[in-house]
This record gives C-alpha cells, structure tokens and sequence, in this order.
C-alpha cells in the first residue's frame, strides 16, 4: 500500500482513495483517525510555534521597562534616579495586576464604547477573543503593551511629581484610559469596524489601522505626558525671570544611550510581535518584514535628527539623535506592516526632524517642561507615524494611488484617541492636583526625591 501525503490534492471514498495519475491506492476506515491525528499534530506544532513566538516577543516587550528606565534615569538628576526608577518599577507591577483584574475585560471584552469587564475570569475572556492562542499567553502580550504606555508619562513628569500621585494616576492609565481606546482598535471596536454599515465604512469607506501601537500605546501616553507635564508646572529654574528656557542636563548620557539600544531591541518584539504568529510562510515573511521596516526608521530618525541638530545648533547632539532613533521608531509602529522599505526610511526621516522642533517649541513656545522629550518622541510622533502611514501603504496609500479615504481614516483615528487621552489626562490630572496636590514641595524638589520619598539615593 503506498504511504499518502498529507498535502496530496486526494478524492476519498468509503473504503478507497484514487490518487491523481495512474497510481491509486486503497485507505481503510481504520487509516482515516491515523490520518487526522497527523492532521492535528501538524496544527498543534503550528500552534505551538505561534505560541512560542508570542512569548518570545512579549519578553522582548518586558525587557523595554528598563530600556525607559535608564533613558528616564539618564536625562535627569543624580538626586531623582532612584525615584524614577522606581517609578518604572512599579509600572509593570502595579500595571500588570490591575491589567489582568479590569483591564484586560474593558479592551477585549464584548461592548460598544468599552468591553464588558470579567473581573479576573479568563475563561470567559478565552471564549470572547478565540484567537487560537493560549488566553494567559495572550493576556501577558497584551499587558507588556499596557505597561508601555503607562511607563511613558513618568519621564515628563520627572523631578517634581509626589510618588503617592503617580501611584493614582498610574491605575487610571491602565484600567481606564488605555483600555478604552485599545478597545476602540485592537479590541474589535468602532474604530477597527469594517463590517458592511459600520461607522468607518460609511464614513471613509476604510477602516484606521495602527499594525503595532503609533497612536494605541505612544500616543496616548505621550499626549498623557504633555498634559501632565503641563498641569504639574515647570522645574524650579527651568525659566528664567524673561521667560527664557534654560537646560537643565541629564546626569548620564552613558545611561540614556543603553537605554535607546535596550528600548531598540526590544522593539523588534513590540513590532514584529504584534503579528501574533510565525508558523506560515505568509507570517515568516511578514515578520521579516516587519522586522525590516523597524530598524530602518529607527536608523533614519537618527542619522535625520543627527544632521539637524548639527545644522541648527552647531553640534552633533547625543541626546536629540538618541530621541531621533525613538522617534523613527515610534512612527513607524503604525504602518511597518503596510509601508515599504524606502517608505519607512522616509516616516522614520521625517519623524526624528518633526522631533526636533517639536521639543523647542513645547519647551520655548508652550512652556511645557519636559525633562525627556516623551511628548515630542511619543505624543507628536506616534500621531505623525499613524497619518504618514495614509501616505505611504503600498496599497491603500495616497502616494500609491489609493485615494483619500485611508489617510482621513488614519487622521480621524488619531485624533479621537489623541482627544481622549488628552481629555481624560487633563481631568484626571486637574483632579488630583486639586484634590491632594500632584507636586512635591518646593524643598523637596531642590534636593531631591530620592532621599525624602524613598529614603535612599541611587548614588552613595
């Protein structure tokens, strides 16, 4: 009896199988369970290989957390590293518990405007989201994304921000805030609606895409830290009596540069990643792609940030080139599915220029202190890399004659999440300032919150 091929073109009949050609060879019933069971072999390694790779980009996700710490760390004070360590610190737990309690039910769970929450039971969220995937596997993906979102608002707000506060704001930001509008895109909602009548098909005859998290995570904790920031007030002597701005220097670049190469590689779990599988071909390529696209903006953004910075300011500057590499980064996230190689050169360009004058005119224009630049990097860019993506998709893409409708799809989509996070950050914020008062006092702030907040310094 010849051996059948589980890939063959074959017709089955009750007791026999002809194969194509000459040769014809005959099946029992008995081989048919034999021949499912390789069938669900073969599914379970595809699975299991997906699973593998979802993991694997999670830790990769997971490993950020410190990549933003040292950048944190390095553009601030001696006397305030321990307190923005912490700070990155308590993030991922504070965000992960809360995350798998509420959060994780509002952004995936069924409902309209937000998900209905199933408080700690994933068994009825396995049902919901049905994706193939393990749900605890699914559910730790997603709470790596959580925690950089909320991570980002800690580096704006740096030096002057009571701890007890940023303990609040921080479970609002991951059980409310991005959840909500996590569930407008990646959790099935309107935004991400392409159903026939839905809102988005009638409107704009497209859906918004965001592949990875331009506007889903960066935006929303940028636009977070720009209304933090500016509600919380400048450092003490960052303005002069005329008004003028005066830097205050990081403590070590040597820390913020590590940092960006952690936060860079760990980026190719954020993006690639967000593919959720691996074991096609289809998936293969796509990653690689992916994979591709990523690094080639985060090296645009830099060398363009590089080059500015040089020409506007007569030097080559490590801290604005080391923003340019976030920045292209940041931009990307969006489209890096959907642009080509040469059009993620050119989002990642024009992100890590966009950059640069986006911090001089938050920092001399607005006012707004910003220790790290996080709006500039994640707030401005992330909304610029989710509208460039209009532009620049292969497919749908205005430069590659697919009309208007996608690009006003992503600019739609950027605002309204942009808006809410806003909105939501200034209430939140406003509140809490009013209520308990978000800044340290002023003895504290001049020197430093390591020693009165914590009781420790970073440096001995």
């Amino acid at each position: 009896m010849l051996p059948i091929s589980l890939w063959a073109q074959e017709t089955i009949a009750t007791d026999s199988v002809t194969v194509a050609g000459t040769v014809a060879a005959t099946l029992t019933k008995a081989e048919v369970p034999a021949t499912d069971a390789a069938a669900g072999t073969i599914g379970e390694l595809a699975t299991g290989l997906n699973t593998v790779w979802m993991l694997l980009a999670a830790m990769l996700v997971f490993f950020m957390q410190p990549g933003f710490a040292l950048v944190e760390a390095g553009f601030i004070r001696t006397k305030n590293t321990a307190n923005v360590l912490m700070k990155n610190l308590v993030d991922f737990m504070f965000g992960s518990i809360l995350f798998w309690f509420i959060g994780f039910g509002l952004m995936f769970g069924i409902g309209g405007f937000v998900g209905a929450p199933h408080f700690f039971n994933l068994d009825v969220m396995d049902k919901i989201i049905d994706n193939g995937l393990p749900i605890e596997g699914f559910l730790i993906f997603q709470t790596v994304f959580c925690a950089t979102a909320a991570t980002i608002v800690s580096g704006a707000m740096a030096e002057r921000t009571k701890f007890s506060m940023y303990l609040v704001y921080t479970i609002f930001i991951s059980v409310l805030i991005y959840p909500v509008s996590g569930h407008w895109t990646w959790g099935g909602g309107w935004l991400m609606n392409g159903e026939e009548g839905s809102f988005m098909m009638n409107t704009f005859g497209t859906t918004f895409h965001d592949f990875a998290g331009s506007t889903v995570v960066h935006s929303v904790g940028g636009w977070l830290a720009l209304v933090g920031a500016a509600i919380l007030g400048p450092r003490i002597g960052k303005y002069g009596k005329d008004g003028k701005s005066k830097a205050i220097p990081g403590h070590s670049l040597t820390l913020a540069c590590l940092g960006v190469f952690i936060l860079w590689f760990g980026w190719f779990g954020f993006n690639p990643g967000s593919q959720l599988a691996a074991a096609t071909s289809g998936d293969q390529i796509a990653i690689s792609h992916v994979f591709l696209t990523t690094n080639l903006a985060a090296c645009a953004g830099g060398f363009f940030a590089l080059v500015v910075s040089w020409v506007k300011y007569g030097k080559p500057s490590l801290s604005l080139t080391l923003n340019g590499v976030l920045a292209g980064l940041v931009g990307i996230t969006a489209g890096c599915d959907l642009v080509s190689p040469f059009g993620a050169v050119i989002i990642g360009a024009i992100c890590g220029v966009v950059m640069i004058f986006s911090v001089d005119f938050i920092d001399h224009v607005l006012k707004i202190d910003d220790p790290v630049g996080a709006s500039s990097v994640h707030g401005v860019c992330g909304c610029l890399g989710t509208i460039l993506t209009g532009l620049f998709a292969t497919e749908e893409g205005l430069f590659y004659g697919g009309g208007c409708h996608f690009l006003l799809a992503q600019i739609f989509g950027a605002a309204v999440v942009g808006a809410w996070a806003a909105g939501m950050g200034y209430i939140i914020f406003k509140g809490l300032d009013k209520v308990h008062g978000l800044r340290v006092h002023k003895r504290i702030e001049e020197e430093g919150l390591d020693v009165y907040e914590h009781g420790e310094s970073a440096y001995n």
